[in-house]
């Protein structure tokens, strides 16, 4: 099974953003044990690519990649250092290509129709409807509608309440940020152990609001 694939199945990715550096390899372990197998590591991160290479070092199984890639010159740094696939928070056709031209998965952010399908027709293979909470999961099922072809992952604001919704509304799988991996508080083994819960409620949710 491919990467692409194996996201699509699992169904979550773990963003995480403004972590302390040392913390990289807990909340990837953290994370791992709790069944998520997509992390998400965003570029503003100090000594983001070694960490990209050590996550993948450290652990092989799981699919690292980075985020918040807002051009071409940074997604060719992050798939030398490792990256297997690259997420944007906008549409920027020249990233799209240099991800593709690698043979990289490319997952850029959108909103609008217009958006995501210039983003679908310029080779992304998934895209992150971001920010998602502005039109809630009702709103992929209206994209759907004529666009039903089109891959989507939302991502902004889907925390346990609502994750349910969103897969049932047609989501490929969700990109979950604070209410997964909060960076902003002390972590500490305690931490970690409520991650590793964390994650599994998650992909329990997500498994159980495609058997419906």
């Amino acid at each position: 099974m491919g990467y692409l694939d194996r996201i699509k199945e699992n169904g979550v990715v773990a963003i995480i953003r403004g972590a302390d550096p040392e913390n990289i390899l807990h909340i990837a372990k953290a994370l791992q044990v709790g069944g998520i197998q997509t992390l998400e590591i965003t570029v503003e991160t100090p000594k983001v690519m070694t960490l990209i290479e050590s996550v993948r070092t450290e652990y092989p199984d799981l699919i690292v990649g980075a985020g918040t890639v807002l051009d071409p010159e940074t997604a060719r740094a992050a798939i030398l250092a490792g990256s297997q696939f690259i997420f944007s928070p906008t549409v920027n056709e020249e990233t799209i290509r240099l991800t593709k031209r690698y043979g990289v998965i490319s997952i850029p952010g959108a909103l609008t129709p217009t958006e995501i399908l210039t983003a679908y027709e310029h080779g992304a293979d998934v895209i992150k409807v971001f920010p998602a909470n502005i039109y809630g999961p009702g709103y992929l099922k209206d994209v759907h509608g004529p666009l039903p072809h089109i891959p989507l992952m939302p991502t902004g604001g889907i925390d346990l309440h609502n994750v349910a919704d969103y897969i049932q509304t047609g989501a490929v799988a969700v990109g979950l940020g604070g209410a997964l991996v909060n960076t902003k508080i002390e972590m500490t083994d305690e931490y970690f152990k409520d991650l590793t819960e964390k994650s599994k409620s998650f992909v329990e949710a997500v498994r159980k609001a495609r058997e419906v």
